[in-house]
């Protein structure tokens, strides 16, 4: 009787939403495999709200080396920032407008101390005016999130996108193909040298 490979990934986050998507995204990477997923809570290094893409993949990169430096003896690491951009139109930037989506970030160290790093973006969307004018006055976007939707702690559950789309699309359903597209690396290695 074979037995399956046990895969133990660490999520740099607490959230229960960021939890799910790595075990789902992880789950889907390797089927044949027992997936064991914990959070531990490490700083991003960045702001509480990244306001830019640069800044929300750093963050992502800071949460997967502080996972790794916390919980070392794992299989993998992940990271996920969630972050805000502004887009550009075609006449210039468009203030009024911010498009929500994250980054993920997954490490893997090889038994030779050396390792393999794939990264990837969810989809973004539109933010309602309403949350944007919360979000440029300072405020987080889950802290404006509940105070438009009436809600508490919304980003641990189905998140600004669970609530503009009524439920069709939570958070960790937008999050979970971001880490399986991070995982490309280590499902095709002949692909990507070290």
């Amino acid at each position: 009787m074979t037995r399956a490979v046990r895969l133990r990934a660490v999520v740099g986050s607490l959230n229960p939403v960021k939890i799910e998507a790595a075990r789902t995204g992880v789950q889907r990477a390797f089927p044949g495999a027992e997936v064991d997923v914990r959070g531990v809570a490490v700083p991003s290094g960045v702001s509480d709200q990244p306001m830019d893409d640069e800044e929300t993949r750093r963050g992502a990169l800071g949460r997967v080396e502080a996972a790794a430096r916390a919980l070392p003896d794992a299989d993998l690491w992940i990271g996920m920032e969630g972050g805000l951009e502004q887009m550009q139109g075609s006449s210039g930037p468009t203030p009024d407008r911010l498009f929500a989506y994250a980054w993920v970030v997954v490490r893997r160290d090889g038994p030779d101390g050396s390792g393999r790093r794939g990264e990837s973006r969810t989809a973004n969307f539109e933010l309602p005016p309403e949350v944007v004018e919360l979000v440029r006055a300072g405020m987080e976007l889950g802290e404006a999130d509940d105070r438009v939707f009436g809600r508490r702690n919304s980003k641990s559950e189905e998140g600004a996108v669970g609530l503009l789309t009524r439920g069709l699309v939570t958070r960790a359903e937008l999050y979970a193909p971001a880490v399986l597209l991070a995982l490309v690396p280590f499902l095709r290695r002949d692909l990507f040298p070290q």
